[in-house]
C-alpha cells in the first residue's frame, strides 16, 4: 500500500458509530490503517487559515435558513483545526490519538477524507451509495502537510455547500440535505480535533456554538448541557454528569 489508505464508506451497509472505533476499534474496518511514518520536525508552518473559500470568506457565504448548517460552518471548524494544531508541527504526531487506535497523523489524515467524500456527495448527488473513491495521504507527509490537505478539502467541502440548493439531496445511509453535510463536516473536523489534542496533549476545547448546531442537526434526542460536554458524550469520549461514556453511537444525517 502506497499511502494512508482510507475507509470506502460505499462498502458499508449500516450507518455506523459516525467517524470513531472507540466503541470497538477491531469492528472498524479503518482501524487498520498504516501508521504514517514519524514527521519531521521543524518544518515551516502552513499560511495563515483561509476560511473564504470560493466566494472570498465567511461574509460572503450563504448563512441558510435558521437551524441549518452551512459551508460557514466547516470554514470556522476548519480555521478552528488549524489554529489549534499548526502551533504543534514539531510534535510527535506518531502517538495515540487520545482513546482512538489510530495515530494523530492518521485521525488527521481521516478528517480529510471524510470532508472530500462529503464534498463528492454534495457535489454529484448520488442517491444510493458514496462514490467509489477514496483519499490516500502519502505516509511521508508531515504534520504541515497533513494541515493543507485537511484545509484543501475542507474548502472543497465548503465549495460543495455554497453551490448546493437547500432541496438537494444526497446519500448518506438515506437522503441527507446540504444541511447534514455540512453538520458531519463540522463534527468530523471538530470531534477528530478533540482526539489530536488529547494526543499531544493540548489543552483545547470545540467552540461552544458549532457543537450546538451539531447536537441540534445530528443528535437532536441528546441530553441538556454544556453543548461540548454532551457532544463529547453523544460520540463516546467521555462521561456527562452520571451518565458513564456511551460504548456505542450513531448520528442521525438523512432526513425523511
Amino acid at each position: 500500500m502506497d499511502g494512508l489508505a482510507c475507509h470506502d464508506r460505499s462498502m458499508e451497509q449500516t450507518d455506523p458509530p459516525q467517524s470513531d472505533p472507540q466503541a470497538d476499534p477491531q469492528a472498524d474496518p479503518r482501524a487498520d490503517w498504516p501508521a504514517t511514518p514519524k514527521a519531521t520536525p521543524g518544518n515551516t508552518p502552513p499560511a495563515a487559515p483561509d476560511t473564504g473559500g470560493p466566494s472570498g470568506g465567511p461574509s460572503g457565504r450563504q448563512h441558510g435558513r435558521p437551524g441549518e448548517m452551512t459551508s460557514h460552518d466547516v470554514d470556522l471548524a476548519v480555521a478552528e483545526l488549524l489554529r489549534a494544531l499548526s502551533p504543534q508541527l514539531a510534535a510527535d504526531w506518531q502517538v495515540r490519538a487520545g482513546t482512538l487506535e489510530w495515530t494523530c497523523a492518521a485521525t488527521a489524515a481521516h478528517i480529510a477524507h471524510d470532508l472530500l467524500a462529503y464534498a463528492g456527495q454534495v457535489a454529484a448527488r448520488p442517491a444510493g451509495a458514496y462514490l467509489p473513491f477514496d483519499l490516500q495521504v502519502r505516509p511521508t507527509a508531515t504534520p504541515d502537510e497533513l494541515l493543507a490537505v485537511v484545509r484543501a478539502c475542507g474548502r472543497l467541502l465548503s465549495g460543495a455547500l455554497a453551490a448546493a440548493d437547500p432541496a438537494d439531496r444526497a446519500w448518506h445511509w438515506g437522503p441527507t440535505d446540504p444541511s447534514g453535510f455540512a453538520a458531519m463536516g463540522v463534527a468530523e473536523t471538530l470531534l477528530h480535533t478533540h482526539d489530536i489534542t488529547q494526543g499531544l496533549r493540548i489543552d483545547w476545547r470545540p467552540p461552544v456554538d458549532l457543537c450546538a448546531k451539531v447536537l441540534s442537526r445530528l443528535f437532536p434526542t441528546a441530553p441538556a448541557g454544556d453543548p461540548v460536554e454532551v457532544l463529547l458524550w453523544s460520540t463516546g469520549r467521555g462521561p456527562l454528569g452520571d451518565r458513564e461514556p456511551l460504548s456505542s453511537w450513531v448520528w442521525k444525517a438523512a432526513v425523511s
